[in-house]
């Protein structure tokens, strides 16, 4: 099924840069070319038939990733739920703190370091 769903995503692609490719952006493209009035559609109605069919093949195609999202049930690959689990644990366990050392620079055993007058 996904399978299907990718390859209708590709073809709306391919239609959808095609249909874009046709109009100008200066509203030109293909409907300038049917300047004649004994064409069967006019240059307004080409104009709104190309635009109508952008937005429908862009609607189209984000339905398309949605579902395409949809049906495909993991991305990850081929580690199955205790794995991943085993591997939350190793990672939320908490290591040994790091040992005192056993005594500062500077002070020793058996002498006061505070001055008294």
């Amino acid at each position: 099924m996904s399978i299907f769903l990718v390859i209708l995503a590709i073809l709306v692609c391919i239609l959808l840069g095609l249909i874009v490719l046709i109009q100008n952006p200066k509203g030109g493209g293909l409907a300038s070319n049917f300047s004649s009035s004994s064409q069967l559609m006019g240059v307004q109605k080409t104009g709104d038939f190309l635009e109508k069919g952008t937005w429908i093949l862009a609607i189209t195609l984000m339905v398309l990733a949605l579902a395409i999202n949809v049906t495909l049930k993991t991305g990850g690959g081929a580690t199955t739920n205790s794995e991943q689990q085993e591997i939350i644990n190793k990672a939320s366990k908490p290591t040994a703190p790091a040992a005192a050392p056993a005594a500062l620079p500077g002070l020793q055993k058996g002498t006061d370091t505070s001055k008294s007058k």
